[in-house]
């Protein structure tokens, strides 16, 4: 069972989930990082460029699902080092301040409301997010060309890819991919058909959007979405 709330951390998701079905599950690449608490312990997950596949279990998990972008300036470490990869958090910070984190979380009345709290006094210290951050990812899900993305914001190509690693984890052009993703699957999961989709989100065709979508997740998009055709 998965549930989710906005949290007080703008942008940021809290979310638990526990396992109704044996066997492994699927997370799918959208851009964002989290802190993750399990079994006691933290840790991060990194930005997916494809679908990390979990072990499986039936244990709670619970997280704080970061803003595309904003994760790197709060926990110190550009997202690229951990593009695809889940890390304890001791292999990020000192040892002492990763204890006193892990306790506050483990004190709290649940996993979630702990790991949410443990944000806010985070970004606390770290101050505001980079407003560059935002204006990236808002005009790259509009469906901006890279490119035109650039001169519109004014930092030319090579100053955007490299902000974008650091941020993001990738380059403005893995970014944009994985956004015009969620944004199909949300249009698919509402019951929009998957042509009409792949016109809407900027595919050339159907075909195209199957084919990212099999890339990205590792499923057609049919099993992907429960329903046939």
């Amino acid at each position: 069972m998965y549930a989710e709330r906005a949290s007080r951390l703008t942008g940021a998701v809290v979310w638990t989930s526990t396992p109704t079905e044996p066997g492994p599950g699927r997370v799918l690449p959208d851009g964002c990082m989290d802190l993750l608490w399990h079994d006691g312990r933290l840790l991060v997950a990194g930005p997916d460029t494809r679908a990390y596949v979990t072990g499986g279990g039936q244990s709670l998990w619970a997280g704080v699902r970061f803003h595309p972008g904003t994760a790197p300036a709060l926990l110190g470490v550009p997202a690229a080092a951990l593009r695809d990869r889940r890390v304890d958090l001791a292999d990020l910070w000192p040892a002492a301040r990763t204890r006193r984190l892990t306790a506050r979380v483990n004190a709290a009345p649940d996993p979630a409301s702990g790991l949410e709290e443990a944000a806010l006094s985070v970004a606390a210290d770290t101050g505001p997010p980079d407003p560059l951050v935002r204006r990236i990812v808002a005009a790259l899900d509009a469906g901006r060309p890279v490119a035109a993305t650039a001169d519109a914001l004014g930092i030319g190509a090579r100053r955007l890819h490299r902000h974008s690693l650091t941020a993001f984890g990738y380059g403005p052009k893995t970014l944009a991919r994985v956004l015009r993703l969620q944004r199909a699957l949300a249009l698919a999961r509402g019951g929009t058909p998957l042509a009409e989709t792949a016109a809407r989100t900027g595919y050339a065709d159907q075909a195209h959007l199957a084919r990212d979508v099999r890339e990205l997740t590792g499923l057609p998009p049919g099993e992907l979405l429960g329903r046939r055709g």
